[in-house]
């Protein structure tokens, strides 16, 4: 079957499904404001124990960070992305899932040449661009003081 790109252009955007973006951006709302909506339980929670302010947001980061981690495990963080979208790429618990899904993909490949060498591979160029911007503003605070 022999299309021109104009033909091929028209048979794709006939049966290519339809985005929704209202109904996304909605779910992505829900879902990201559910989970940030947790991380202020959790901080206030932390807080009513008596931790000060400092001590519970680590305590809430740490948290959200295992429960992201265990639900991308447990396989349920995917089912949650595919319904949310990026309403679960924003939050902490995103990290979590860019660092624990590659290495549960790999771990056939054994420990050294998959878990570890393929852990990294998404959340890898975050943390060394944002360790590389904290050493640079930290030298520049360093030098020109505060």
């Amino acid at each position: 079957m022999k299309m021109t790109k104009e033909e091929y252009k028209e048979y794709s955007e006939r049966h290519s499904p339809r985005s929704k973006p209202l109904r996304n951006l909605l779910r992505a709302f829900l879902v990201g404001g559910t989970i940030c909506l947790l991380g202020q339980g959790i901080t206030q929670g932390l807080t009513a124990l008596g931790l000060d302010k400092a001590s519970a947001g680590t305590g809430c980061s740490i948290s959200l960070i295992f429960l992201g981690a265990l639900l991308t495990g447990l396989g349920i963080y995917d089912d949650i992305a595919k319904f949310a979208g990026a309403g679960t790429l924003v939050p902490i618990t995103g990290f979590a899932n860019s660092v624990v899904a590659p290495a549960l993909e790999f771990k056939t490949e054994g420990f050294i040449l998959g878990v570890a060498a393929k852990m990294f591979i998404i959340s890898g160029p975050v943390i060394v661009y944002g360790i590389s911007s904290g050493f640079i503003y930290g030298l520049l605070l360093l030098l020109f003081g505060a």
